[in-house]
């Protein structure tokens, strides 16, 4: 089966893509996934895990499968793990898509991700590697949004209606 999403969210960790992933199906009426979730699933452990057990090389082969399939399976809105975006091919795939980039600045990710061991990426210094993360990440994200939702002092619900407001949406 064939299917486009309705709408594709990237941006950082800890920005609230799976929240607002959700509330943006429930008011479209339509199916919410996650590329991580089906990583989880798929592997049978978590995202930590394999970068510790295999590298990040590793994880993002993987990652990088498990995005290209939900692209071409998935007709609901989509949520992809804040690397997604670094692989090429993954990027030209995204490209006639309606894409939302869910921005945070740094205090508010330090405020969210805190020193969470499940991220692996930031397990040393957080505040830092999280600014050098997004130097290398902002405009991947930029790229290939339609439209960019800064998510800042809002709630989850403040996000969702400015995404559906940002690409002209209506709800079911």
């Amino acid at each position: 089966m064939s299917a486009a999403p309705v709408v594709v969210l990237v941006g950082p960790m800890g920005v609230g893509k799976s929240t607002v992933g959700q509330l943006l199906a429930e008011r479209l009426g339509v199916g919410y996934r996650d590329t991580d979730e089906d990583i989880v699933a798929g592997e049978g452990r978590t995202i930590a895990d394999i970068f510790v057990e295999e590298g990040e090389p590793a994880f993002r082969a993987i990652e990088k499968r498990a995005v290209h399939r939900a692209l071409a399976e998935h007709g609901g809105v989509l949520a992809l793990g804040g690397g997604a975006v670094l692989d090429a091919d993954t990027r030209v795939l995204l490209a006639g898509q309606r894409v939302v980039y869910l921005s945070m600045d740094v205090e508010e990710a330090v405020r969210r991700t805190g020193l969470n061991a499940a991220r692996p990426l930031l397990a040393l210094n957080p505040r830092k590697q999280w600014r050098e993360l997004m130097e290398a990440r902002r405009h991947l994200y930029e790229e290939v949004a339609t439209a960019v939702v800064a998510t800042d002092g809002r709630t989850p619900e403040e996000v969702t209606q400015a995404a559906l407001d940002a690409l002209e949406l209506k709800e079911a």
